[in-house]
């Protein structure tokens, strides 16, 4: 072959990423990338999973932007694959598809009463305050008491996002719809469950800090959480260096608060409850006037280290009043069509990012990466590390790759034509930012997210948004 024609379905990070070093891997022949997104924009997690508040984080954006800007991939927005292009339509046109669609959905969290009415998916609200085109545009943000199930960053930013004053946001790229919905929340407490204990936890040192930053937000914590004696968790703030800074900023709460109990003076209008060694074992319902079960409270169960960095059972439970909660409790990626999936991890079934079936067979031509490639799991920089694993058998496997009938680069661009599909591009990526930032700009603000497709479809193809 005298050139390699590569899909990769998915544009955020893990495409991006794995596109680039496609194309810088040392070889003897000529590449051609073609990247597809159901989005009509392209940064996929860095656009729509990282709060609006984090702009240091959502900076990694100039970086993919230089990759996409170099002008040697091609970036075909707005295409769903399933239904605008299939597995058929790819081997058609290219010799092999690396999938890297993510992990967009909430993994489950079982016990009783989780699918009452106001409890919700932390994945789900964080589509919706960052504007994600394919959810409601409204949240019901009706409790005055909120849980929040989970230890890691994903609770801290739905947390954070919670209890948040909504004017605090305005320097941000929140969208209008968000900052509205946020400006009427009723919530007064927010209670943040993990099942071990402080040195337990997943968060990373900024997130924490940033939490008890919040304005008008008082942090409250158990010091009988504190308590235990755990020698495993004291070798393991003692050894790392994170955990000593995350213990560090704990401790200084704990102060801060027995500072506020004895001044006896009033406190902020919100408060943060951190509740640790809680075990969430039941959500508890009431009817409500439809008959539907609703959110009342949380059921939790008390735990105590084993000694070994895991938890045991006390048989000690309480209810604490809530009347909405939200499960952070890790992401779960969906299945693709005619595409091997394994339904028990979230992940497409791969060694080393070659695509196995069900019966642990390689797959000829389908590789996998990020997220729908090892699961949720690693920050957004561990992408390269594993694309670089998955393009190296990609490589390997040159001989065994699909024969493409119709490998010519516009045979995909006038397959899309004819199926009617309104294709986005870099260019039209390059008119929805500017178009953004001046929206923001009009209102001093540095960006305002337009959040319909339609809207996003159509500045992206220069023609007139909706009134």
């Amino acid at each position: 072959m005298s050139k390699l024609r590569i899909a990769i379905v998915g544009a955020g990070p893990a495409g991006i990423y794995a596109a680039d070093l496609l194309l810088k891997a040392e070889r003897d022949f000529e590449v051609s990338i073609d990247l597809f997104d159901r989005l009509p924009a392209p940064y996929g997690l860095v656009r729509y999973g990282v709060s609006p508040d984090h702009p240091r984080i959502k900076g990694i954006i100039n970086a993919l932007r230089e990759v996409l800007d170099r002008g040697d991939i091609r970036f075909f927005g707005n295409v769903d694959f399933g239904t605008d292009l299939t597995i058929d339509d790819l081997r058609r046109h290219y010799h092999a598809v690396i999938f890297a669609t993510g992990a967009i959905s909430d993994a489950p969290l079982a016990i009783p009463g989780i699918d009452a009415k106001g409890s919700y998916g932390a994945a789900d609200f964080v589509s919706w305050f960052d504007g994600h085109p394919d959810v409601p545009r409204t949240w019901p943000l009706e409790a005055r008491e909120v849980a929040v199930i989970g230890n890691g960053n994903v609770a801290l930013d739905v947390s954070r996002m919670l209890i948040k004053h909504a004017d605090d946001l305005l320097p941000t790229e929140i969208p209008d719809n968000v900052y509205a919905g946020l400006k009427e929340n009723p919530i007064t407490d927010l209670h943040l469950f993990g099942r071990r204990g402080p040195a337990y936890v997943k968060f990373t040192p900024l997130e924490l800090r940033e939490l008890g930053e919040v304005r008008d937000v008082d942090m409250v914590l158990n010091p009988a959480d504190f308590e235990h004696a755990d020698p495993h968790a004291e070798a393991l703030v003692a050894g790392n260096k994170q955990a000593l800074v995350i213990s560090r900023v704990m401790n200084k709460w704990l102060t801060e608060q027995a500072e506020r109990d004895a001044a006896d003076g009033p406190g902020a209008s919100r408060r943060l409850h951190m509740h640790f060694w809680s075990k969430p074992v039941a959500v508890v319902t009431e009817p409500d006037a439809e008959g539907t079960p609703r959110v009342t409270a949380i059921r939790v169960e008390r735990t105590a280290p084993d000694g070994l960095g895991g938890i045991v059972d006390t048989g000690e439970i309480r209810d604490i009043p809530v009347q909405s909660l939200y499960r952070a409790v890790g992401y779960f990626g969906s299945a693709l069509d005619e595409v091997p999936f394994d339904g028990d991890r979230g992940v497409i079934p791969n060694d080393g990012g070659r695509v196995r079936d069900a019966e642990g067979t390689q797959v000829p031509g389908v590789y996998a990466t990020g997220w729908i490639k090892r699961g949720p799991v690693g920050l957004i920089g561990h992408t390269k590390s594993d694309a670089m694993e998955t393009i190296e058998g990609l490589l390997a496997d040159r001989g065994q790759l699909w024969t493409p009938g119709a490998p010519e680069e516009d045979a995909i661009t006038a397959l899309l034509d004819e199926r009617g599909v309104p294709v986005t591009t870099v260019e039209g990526w390059h008119r929805l930012d500017a178009h953004e930032i001046a929206l923001g700009e009009a209102v001093g603000r540095p960006r305002i997210k337009v959040v319909p497709r339609e809207d996003m479809t159509a500045v992206s193809r220069g023609e007139e948004p909706r009134a």
